[in-house]
């Protein structure tokens, strides 16, 4: 896991608190063809390196205080295709959606108040998967 972003930040969860690295020209580059695709712009990106199927991401919701609030999340993949859930907070309901390598998944607007989301382990996959979460921090 890395986090790159403007200067100031600082992300806390699961009991640790991460410090924004300097934005990489790469990083930057797909930072504006992201912004450009989404008309929005994004202080920092998350990134997560899954070597296999057998990791993955539990059921949660990006709605940490430090986040702009409704903010969009936009999620590019790279690698091994993954299968991402949603689930409706109070109906239950799930939604499956396949991650080809190169793809792009936006959460917008109340996704985060009324949805959980995961990546669900499986012993199918071999190979990797990279993870870029472009995100709005409060500074």
């Amino acid at each position: 896991m890395a986090w790159y972003g403007d200067s100031k930040l600082e992300y806390s969860y699961s009991a640790s608190t991460k410090f924004a690295n300097q934005w990489t020209e790469t990083l930057l580059e797909l930072k504006q063809i992201v912004e450009d695709v989404v008309s929005d712009s994004f202080n920092s990106c998350l990134l997560n390196l899954y070597h296999s199927g057998e990791e993955g991401m539990s059921w949660h919701s990006d709605d940490e205080d430090s986040l702009l609030k409704n903010g969009k999340i936009f999620s590019l993949s790279f690698g091994a295709e993954r299968r991402f859930l949603f689930r409706h907070k109070v109906k239950k309901e799930t939604v499956a959606i396949d991650l080809e390598d190169g793809s792009g998944l936006s959460m917008e607007g109340s996704t985060q108040l009324n949805w959980l989301h995961s990546l669900p382990k499986t012993t199918k996959i071999k190979s990797h998967r990279i993870n870029l979460t472009f995100r709005t921090f409060l500074i």
